[in-house]
């Protein structure tokens, strides 16, 4: 059972509700106990959260953390010098565009982030 699919079954335990029928507990149920519901809560909580992240990677583009290939880097490099723009290069390359300008980077395409902020900063002089 996928996590998505558990976490109103553990909700609707939290919450002292039978999760097939909907009617509540009584109050003697074990669910209604104390550490159980702190216990239930502290498992919402973190199933909500591996949901949440699941759901952030899903939209993440295909090659988002592999490895980079020497040919992939000479393809960029390539579209880097004849002018073709990051958003495109991270569509045809699965790649977010920071991925592409760290690339860029790293290949000496690109001055790194933090010198490129400095440069254009009034002197104090």
């Amino acid at each position: 059972m996928h996590l998505e699919s558990a976490l109103p079954i553990v909700k609707a335990l939290a919450d002292g509700v039978n999760p097939v029928t909907g009617e509540q507990y009584p109050e003697e149920s074990p669910y209604a106990e104390p550490r159980a519901l702190r216990a239930l809560f502290a498992a919402v909580d973190l199933m909500q959260r591996e949901v949440e992240k699941e759901k952030r990677r899903e939209r993440l583009p295909a090659n988002f953390g592999k490895p980079w290939s020497e040919g992939e880097d000479r393809a960029i490099a390539v579209a880097f010098d004849t002018g073709v723009a990051i958003p495109d290069m991270a569509r045809k390359h699965a790649r977010t565009q920071g991925s592409i300008r760290l690339r860029l980077e790293k290949l000496g395409k690109l001055p790194p982030s933090g010198e490129a902020r400095y440069e254009n900063r009034p002197s104090a002089a």
